[in-house]
């Protein structure tokens, strides 16, 4: 599987809308941190036709220390989270 980086689709930012690369890797960065921003904040962000950025609430639960097999505890989390639009999954098919 191929990996696009941060850095490439800057650069493809900068191509298609005559940005320079300094210019197009700060979009790129301003948007990234307002899904983090809102992500921290408990907000969805939402990307009509692409999907939505949403915080997951993991259950405390109970695990096994595969080294010792003890049972121990695994507190309550939150994890980021990602839903792919009906759109964006007919494409990936």
């Amino acid at each position: 599987m191929e990996k696009v980086t941060k850095k490439e689709i800057a650069e493809l930012l900068a191509e298609k809308h005559g940005l320079t690369k300094k210019d197009a890797t700060e979009v790129l960065g301003t948007v990234l941190d307002c899904i983090t921003e809102n992500l921290k904040k408990g907000v969805v962000t939402d990307f009509a036709g692409f999907g939505k950025f949403v915080v997951k609430e993991r259950k405390a639960r109970t695990g096994i220390n595969p080294k010792t097999h003890e049972e121990i505890h695994i507190p309550a989390s939150k994890v980021p989270g990602f839903k792919p639009a009906k759109a964006l999954k007919e494409v990936v098919k």
